[in-house]
């Protein structure tokens, strides 16, 4: 009995330090040695737990809820390779800068490495992808155990949440009897409150002064903007681009294109732009200001790479590095709206006419651009008219998740700048398939309406996800894009190599989505024209389910020659301009 009220205490105190310290979620999977904090979890007045059955897809669940509301959320699961399965949505958690806590439980000490079952080595079990790792004390209930207890909680979030935001891992050993004492529950047992504070840099380095006030005599100078999800950024970085008088390049991922801000500045055709050797050699910049993660345009990474620029300003709050290319000249460790204020005051400060040739030439090569993306085309084939279409669908604060390889191509391609605020997610941090349903619908228990664009393959590779929408009620439209296959590997040099190109890369698995769907209590529909897709669309919005609308594009060789088409059209047009 002394055990198990010890156990009680020890578990709950933890329990009401994490919930003090900001976690309203926690994903939980089944499981015997995570008995105790699962029933304590579920017992909390305040918690909401998530029942999410398969642990792989449990974690990138939780991924979602926490890129979603942008708090820390709490992953438990039992001994084992559960644990184990957590590992994909740990890493894109670590390189997307995702808060999560994940509780894992263990054997007791005596049961390892002694053939014990379910026992596998838990220390550190994440490597350098978790933040923080602590192997937990054994549960007791003296004074000084449970302001442990709940001191580790609250150390636990701020970790998480400081820069860069990421993962704690917290392993806790526990022996039997594994069922609390609920008739002696208590929460806040040691009578304390704790305040956890995380801070970014909000003053602009001393150093940096000069530099801003030299770089307002260049007039060559553009921003880009990276995937970023940061509340009130696109205005200030507009205001900012506007005294400079600077082109904003706005990767769709950057919450830029879309909102009721500003479009003056704003380039979104830059990847078709970049495509015409003339246009990628005549716009390089002398100055370059960067936010955010690296673009989903690989042109727009050897742009920046092969612009021999004097100043490449590389902000972010999180004390990061992201610069692959090896050109950033200044990194600037401190908060991005706070940076785009205090740089627009100085420049603002001194009175001078902002010339603004550089950025009315990008403006005239996207204005030639845009109507060729989106000029019709009649064949279904094409893949990019699924984002034309499905974007003109979309209603104010609806969210949009993009799977990876074509469909985040496709957006960044024809996702065009617009005044109604759609909030756009993805997983590009390590920019994987896996997880892609299951973060999606963790992103549904946040926000107004989900769409999920994916391809075929990405679909099928998280089809254990689908169980939290049919477990939850959690309403989502996925627009699958089934081309049979790996549509992106057609545009890549090993398409060329046609004798192993399906066996290798194409790989057609030729399966009826409809039974999977059905099978998790989904309306599925299966479109063959662009009504029959935007009917079928509209439709879903009202839905209270899972809704799937298939689009099948078979012919993947087509789809490429169609997008060449537009391409190869629009770089006719800007070589042809005669003031760039």
């Amino acid at each position: 009995m002394g055990n198990q009220l010890a156990l009680t205490h020890y578990l709950a105190t933890f329990i009401e330090g994490l919930v003090r310290a900001g976690v309203e979620d926690v994903v939980i999977s089944p499981g015997s040695r995570s008995t105790p904090i699962a029933i304590l979890m579920e017992e909390h007045p305040t918690i909401k737990t998530w029942m999410n059955i398969d642990e792989r897809s449990a974690a990138f669940f939780a991924l979602g809820i926490a890129k979603a509301s942008r708090k820390p959320v709490a992953l438990l699961c039992t001994s084992g390779t559960a644990a184990a399965n957590y590992f994909p949505a740990i890493v894109e958690a670590t390189h997307s800068r995702v808060p999560l806590i994940v509780l894992t439980a263990d054997r007791p000490h005596e049961l390892r490495d002694v053939g014990a079952p379910q026992a596998i080595n838990q220390i550190e079990l994440y490597g350098k992808y978790s933040k923080w790792f602590v192997e937990m004390a054994l549960p007791e209930s003296t004074t000084n155990i449970l302001h442990y207890a709940y001191s580790v909680a609250t150390r636990a979030v701020s970790t998480s949440l400081s820069s860069p935001a990421g993962v704690v891992h917290l392993n806790f050993p526990l022996r039997e009897p594994l069922l609390p004492n609920l008739e002696e529950l208590q929460w806040n047992l040691i009578g304390i409150e704790k305040a956890v504070y995380s801070h970014a840099k909000q003053s602009l380095p001393e150093e940096l002064v000069p530099l801003i006030q030299e770089i307002q005599d260049k007039k060559k100078g553009i921003i880009i903007c990276g995937p970023h999800d940061q509340e009130a950024f696109p205005d200030a970085v507009v205001s900012l681009a506007e005294v400079l008088g600077y082109p904003v390049i706005a990767d769709p991922l950057s919450q830029v294109r879309s909102g009721t801000h500003s479009k003056e500045c704003i380039i979104d055709c830059y990847d078709t732009i970049l495509k015409s050797t003339k246009m990628f050699q005549a716009m390089k910049p002398e100055v370059i200001i960067r936010f955010g993660a690296m673009p989903v345009s690989k042109l727009l990474m050897q742009f920046i790479s092969q612009s021999d620029v004097s100043h490449q300003f590389i902000i972010d709050q999180d004390e990061g590095w992201r610069d692959p290319t090896f050109t950033g000249t200044h990194f600037v460790h401190m908060n991005e709206i706070d940076f785009c204020h205090q740089v627009s005051k100085m420049v603002e400060a001194v009175p001078q006419a902002r010339e603004s040739e550089y950025l009315n030439k990008w403006k005239v090569a996207n204005e030639v651009v845009k109507p060729i993306l989106r000029s019709k085309l009649t064949d279904f084939h094409f893949e990019g008219d699924v984002v034309r279409h499905l974007v003109n669908l979309l209603d104010e604060d609806m969210s949009l998740f993009i799977g990876n390889s074509m469909p985040i191509r496709d957006i960044d391609t024809f996702f065009f700048a617009q005044d109604r605020r759609i909030r756009l997610f993805a997983n590009r941090g390590a920019n994987g398939i896996d997880g892609i349903i299951s973060t999606a619908l963790g992103i549904s228990t946040r926000v107004k309406r989900v769409i999920l664009l994916v391809g075929d393959l990405t679909f099928y590779h998280d089809l254990n996800g689908l169980l939290a929408s049919k477990m939850h009620s959690l309403p989502i439209t996925v627009v699958l894009v089934n081309n049979n296959g790996g549509g992106i590997f057609s545009f890549l040099p090993q398409a060329k190599e046609e004798k192993n190109f399906e066996q290798l890369f194409g790989t057609p698995v030729d399966l009826d989505y409809e039974k999977v769907v059905s099978m998790y209590d989904g309306q599925f529909s299966r479109v063959s024209s662009w009504g029959e897709f935007e009917e079928a669309v509209s439709i879903s919005f009202n839905s209270k389910q899972l809704s799937v609308i298939e689009v099948p594009t078979t012919d993947r060789s087509q789809n490429v020659l169609l997008h060449r088409q537009l391409w190869d059209q629009a770089v006719q047009q800007l070589d042809g301009l005669q003031e760039i």
